[in-house]
């Protein structure tokens, strides 16, 4: 009897764990979900905001710009080095050239970089007009958009 007693409690604390996991899995799930605290924009508004003359900051490498060219009048500012390392003066000539209030778009090879400077403006240094190109120059470049060669 204790020992059946014994393996109902452990089925028990069994089922709660997995219950409890299940839980925390969806509750990350439903978080990842979650509307960015950026704006995330198509190529159409894009273009709309370009139209602007919101300043538009191509964050790629050096060597990205030379291969596929660049949206004309970006301004050309690497945030991550090829080694995965921030870029030690960006912060510094970014913030010198942008204030907290001014409209920035952000615009990357694939929107994966700009995202993760988009929220990084926002919630950390209190930007408050930050876009972010989802998809980055390559979805403009497969849509024949106009870029300029360096």
């Amino acid at each position: 009897m204790q020992a059946t007693m014994m393996i109902t409690l452990a089925e028990h604390g069994y089922r709660r764990l997995l219950y409890l996991c299940a839980l925390g899995l969806m509750l990350i799930g439903l978080s990842a979900c979650s509307e960015p605290p950026y704006t995330n924009l198509n190529n159409s508004e894009l273009q709309m905001l370009l139209e602007q003359d919101i300043a538009i900051y191509d964050v790629r490498r050096p060597e990205e710009w030379r291969q596929t060219g660049v949206l004309e009048g970006s301004k050309l500012l690497t945030f991550v080095e090829a080694s995965g390392r921030l870029n030690p003066d960006f912060i510094e000539r970014f913030t010198a050239a942008n204030n907290q209030h001014d409209p920035v778009i952000l615009i990357c090879r694939t929107g994966s970089r700009t995202s993760t400077l988009a929220r990084l403006l926002v919630e950390k240094m209190g930007y408050t007009q930050v876009y972010n190109v989802r998809d980055g120059i390559t979805r403009w470049i497969r849509e024949d958009r106009p870029v300029t060669r360096l």
